[in-house]
């Protein structure tokens, strides 16, 4: 849609690999592919570019696109909802190439004024769930499960056993923004731990979701935890737990932890647009005390960041970051909640979490 508006067909050459028929021509024959578009280029000089629609459906047009663009005045405007294909079938991923970006729910800051909480933790914000009534609504979400389900995992043959991924899909959402245990969802959904970790890599490659690695100052550390996995939208999340006709109570465990997961996604999703190259991380120490989110800034100090769906702050409600505070001096702490009377406690700034974001840099 976004580049439908920006280089509408009057202005590029488009490949749609999603229509069956076109895929078919181009997957049969590649150098057609070629062919047209220099045919083009003779007819309408103008139309340097082209937009090909889920590249990942024929990795072997990349091939082409690098000789044409060593030869010839074009540009590529390339998308796809999954890497899979493209890296486990060593595609030509036009290194230093091309320009990745992604693409995201929309943002508090995209909505402005239309951005509501309990909207979007109940329903997410893919652009299409503002735009449909309520049952429609949770249509479109439960079809939006079924349709990654068809279209992403057995057309594209990423997984053998369907009936066990489309379990697994269902227990994953639940384990959404949880330390992960591969040996109790292998037991829950009858499968082993290996199967289990290739679903998550699935799950990112296709962009369900990202991991959240544990924090450690040791790389060979950090490897050895278990990180936590959040979906890329908490709609989806919802309808992948069947829990859309379920509201979401202010004050309850569930809203707290919707409320958490809506705000590492937003930072996590500022952070791609803005391109901070911050890297994100959660720590739990031996007692079990946690900080939701570390935040590494190149160039700045590192943020510990907690999460709180509370509506007033008090002393209690920081007693977990205020622990670390003796271990890790030189970085900034933030307590991000729902709160709109800003405070210091300690050396924690407790702050409104749209209000904090811009604190944080985003």
């Amino acid at each position: 849609t976004l580049l439908e508006s920006l280089l509408p067909p009057d202005r590029a050459t488009w490949y749609d690999l999603n229509d069956l028929e076109t895929e078919a021509r181009i997957v049969r024959s590649p150098e057609l592919f070629e062919n047209e578009l220099l045919s083009v280029q003779k007819v309408s000089p103008e139309k340097i570019w082209v937009v090909v629609d889920e590249i990942q459906r024929c990795p072997a047009l990349l091939n082409s696109v690098q000789r044409l663009l060593g030869k010839k005045h074009f540009k590529f405007a390339l998308t796809g909802s999954s890497a899979r294909k493209l890296k486990r079938g060593a595609a030509n991923l036009l290194a230093g190439r091309a320009l990745q970006n992604f693409l995201f729910p929309l943002t508090h800051r995209e909505l402005g004024d239309d951005f509501d909480l309990g909207f979007c933790l109940h329903w997410g914000s893919l652009p299409d769930v503002f735009q449909l009534p309520e049952p429609e609504r949770g249509q479109y979400l439960r079809t939006y499960v079924y349709t990654y389900l068809k279209e992403e995992i057995q057309a594209e043959q990423l997984v053998r056993n369907i009936p066990t991924f489309r379990a697994f899909i269902e227990v994953a959402a639940q384990c959404s923004g949880k330390i992960l245990n591969y040996s109790n969802i292998a037991r829950d959904i009858g499968t082993d731990s290996v199967t289990v970790k290739n679903y998550f890599s699935v799950l990112e490659d296709t962009l369900i979701g990202f991991y959240l690695p544990p924090f450690s100052r040791s790389v060979r550390k950090r490897q050895g935890q278990h990180p936590k996995f959040y979906f890329f939208d908490l709609g989806v999340t919802n309808a992948a737990q069947n829990l859309l006709n379920v509201p979401v109570v202010p004050q309850t465990s569930r809203f707290g932890e919707l409320f958490e997961a809506i705000v590492i996604c937003e930072i996590y999703r500022l952070n791609s647009y803005l391109q901070k190259d911050w890297t994100l991380s959660y720590l739990i120490t031996h007692a079990g005390v946690e900080v939701d989110l570390i935040i590494d800034r190149p160039g700045e100090r590192t943020a510990f960041v907690e999460i709180k769906s509370a509506t007033k702050v008090t002393r209690d409600s920081v007693s977990g970051l205020r622990s670390f505070e003796s271990e890790y001096q030189n970085v900034d702490y933030f307590l991000l909640s729902l709160d709109p009377v800003e405070q210091r406690i300690g050396n924690i700034d407790c702050i409104h979490w749209i209000e904090g974001l811009k604190r944080l840099g985003l």
